[in-house]
């Protein structure tokens, strides 16, 4: 939250834990609903009749879903990205190339947010898709990106949400993860070693000007076929191929 909004407005911050609880949860009902955050059910059904009649939920039986009308506002915030449209095609050659999962991502409020992910024959589905937000920490997109950010940038973004683990493999001290980002900053790409996901290892390498990082590139799959050389030096060749092609239309784009 920015730091200017003294006093949030309640009833505003009441819509969208309704929306992300019901996101989260592929639906709920109002009782449900009011149990989970706290609020009457009265208020509640309010805000959902209001949603409702908005086209921002659809009522389904007992129970209330996103309404495809935030399709709309998703594409709008995806378009304002020139990151989204440029490294989209190199997204659907490692596609190609490797038969996995790739994503291009980028940092917004202290997190990863996936701008665009597509999948090969042989990928694994799991909770990550275009839109998710995780943490930094635990994904080799988030490594990648963390590794050029100041210091004292990093600092703020872990004392705001901390280093929750998420696996055993979880970087849970700042010494841990801060000596990762020097090694990532050196030789240029990240790996997720099962550090959010079990069984599901990623390697990501981040996208600059020369100054800035814009975002990551990366490419995720099972542990089992993401090993050896292929995954610790064929692998984050192919994904720096990549993002050299991205970055140089970035510059002239």
């Amino acid at each position: 939250m920015p730091d200017d909004v003294k006093k949030p407005i309640k009833s505003t911050e009441t819509v969208f834990s309704i929306i992300e609880y019901i996101a989260e949860n592929n639906g709920a009902g109002v009782t449900e609903l009011a149990s989970q955050i706290n609020k009457a059910k009265s208020t509640v059904h309010n805000h959902l009749r209001t949603l409702e009649m908005n086209e921002y939920v659809v009522k389904k039986d007992d129970q209330y879903v996103l309404g495809y009308r935030f399709l709309t506002l998703g594409g709008k915030a995806r378009r304002r990205s020139a990151l989204f449209e440029i490294a989209k095609p190199e997204i659907n050659w490692l596609v190609e190339e490797t038969g996995e999962s790739a994503c291009v991502a980028t940092e917004e409020y202290g997190k990863v947010v996936y701008l665009y992910q597509a999948r090969g024959e042989q990928a694994v589905t799991t909770d990550s898709q275009t839109g998710t937000r995780v943490l930094p920490h635990s994904t080799a997109l988030g490594k990648a990106i963390l590794s050029h950010y100041p210091k004292e940038e990093v600092e703020a973004l872990l004392e705001t949400h901390g280093l929750p683990q998420r696996t055993e493999n979880t970087h849970t001290t700042r010494e841990e993860l801060f000596s990762e980002l020097k090694i990532i900053r050196e030789q240029g790409y990240a790996f997720d070693d099962e550090e959010r996901i079990e069984g599901l290892r990623c390697v990501a390498a981040p996208i600059t000007d020369g100054e800035n990082v814009w975002g990551a590139l990366s490419v995720s799959g099972p542990a089992k076929r993401l090993q050896g050389d292929w995954y610790r030096e064929e692998l984050p060749e192919l994904i720096r191929r990549a993002v050299r092609v991205v970055e140089i239309n970035l510059t002239y784009s």
